[in-house]
């Protein structure tokens, strides 16, 4: 009897038809492809940072120091690439911009649950990130479990905890829905992880790049948005650049810049 199923492609193991057919712009006009394009391009490599970073969560509560390395590298090596994606944005000017951004009515990044789902791993706990999303969606709940999950610090933690590090009960067995603050004991604790010099303070670095990398991105995400709308209210309603730039300089490991002080 003749194979029922087709033979796989390159096409069909990609699901172009489905990828490909995604981009449903609202106007006539030419730059809303590169717009819808971009924001979607950024959603799969937010699910890919997310799939790293669960990945990375599990490297590091089991003490695996070679693959917590490896995983934290492709982590800053798509973030890389996330914030080169702004170039290409940046060559839209603000009328082209402006040429179809009332078809967007009420859509807006700020709505990116994924991006929510990214910030809760890297420890941000703040409720008001649900009023873009109603009870009973996918999105909040979605949301609402990685906050409720120990972040990527915790983790890194409980890597230091197997290596040997005598972790303070404060921050071991903290309420890690509740929001990372900095600690002068957990400080303690990298200090002598930096004297020792050896693979945790490689992660520890790592993690260093990650928070910087983070930052870069809303850096230069502020300033494209300030290039393209001004001090224009947002897409969607959202009070746009002027809220970005409070987010600027926000760190996510507030430990592991305090303690380059005392190095």
């Amino acid at each position: 009897m003749a194979d029922q199923h087709a033979a796989l492609t390159y096409s069909s193991y990609l699901a172009l038809d489905d990828v490909l057919g995604a981009q449903r712009p609202r106007s006539d006009e030419h730059d809303e492809m590169l717009f819808i394009v971009i924001h979607q391009v950024y959603e799969l490599w937010f699910k890919q940072l997310l799939h790293e970073l669960d990945e990375l969560q599990t490297r590091l509560e089991a003490g695996d120091t070679p693959h917590a390395v490896r995983t934290l590298r492709r982590v800053l090596t798509i973030l890389k690439v996330v914030v080169a994606q702004i170039d290409v944005l940046e060559t839209m000017t603000p009328s082209q911009f402006t040429s179809f951004r009332d078809r967007l009515d009420a859509a807006s990044g700020f709505q990116s649950a994924q991006f929510r789902e990214l910030e809760a791993v890297l420890g941000r706990r703040d409720e008001r990130v649900f009023r873009h999303y109603p009870e009973g969606s996918t999105e909040r709940d979605r949301i609402a479990q990685r906050m409720r999950r120990p972040s990527l610090f915790d983790s890194f933690l409980t890597y230091l905890a197997r290596h040997g590090y005598r972790i303070p009960a404060g921050a071991a067995e903290r309420d890690v829905s509740a929001p990372i603050e900095p600690s002068t004991e957990v400080q303690d604790v990298l200090l002598q992880v930096y004297r020792d010099d050896g693979g945790p303070a490689t992660v520890c670095e790592h993690l260093v790049d990650l928070d910087e990398g983070l930052q870069e991105w809303r850096y230069r995400h502020v300033k494209m948005v300030q290039r393209t709308i001004g001090d224009k209210t947002g897409t969607g309603g959202s009070s746009g650049a002027s809220y970005l730039s409070t987010t600027v300089g926000t760190t996510a490991f507030p430990d592991l810049w305090k303690v380059r002080a005392r190095l």
